[in-house]
């Protein structure tokens, strides 16, 4: 059984930067990738960022402009997610998943879930 955790979430105002980082603990078997998602405001989660851990290679939502920046310890199987320049829109619930699927690229490919943690931006 795979747990995971986010943290870091809080109230920032515009323009500000927050730092969310995830762990996972449990019995892992493997892990291919690990993300970040937002709960959105549709059906499904909206994709920020994920991050091969087999070779690094980030993927980036092109909303987000450079904005944010995904990275990991794989040692600590934890992924953490630096935000800057916050804007209102941000606001979410955000979201860390991880799959042990090779090919992955849709959200119903990441198997385990966090609870969510809420980050707010705002005046």
């Amino acid at each position: 059984q795979v747990q995971l955790v986010e943290s870091g979430g809080g109230l920032v105002h515009p323009g500000g930067s927050l730092r969310l980082s995830c762990a996972a603990s449990g019995s892992i078997s493997s892990i291919n990738a690990m993300g970040w998602f937002r709960r959105g405001l549709g059906h499904e989660r909206d994709f920020v960022a994920a991050i091969n851990w087999s070779n690094d290679r980030t993927y980036y939502a092109n909303s987000l402009k450079g904005r944010f920046t995904i990275s990991r310890d794989s040692a600590k199987n934890a992924v953490f997610l630096q935000m800057n320049s916050l804007k209102p829109e941000d606001t979410d619930v955000y979201y860390c998943a991880f799959t042990t699927k090779l090919n992955w690229g849709t959200v119903a490919d990441f198997d385990s879930w966090g609870r969510g943690t809420q980050v707010t931006v705002s005046s």
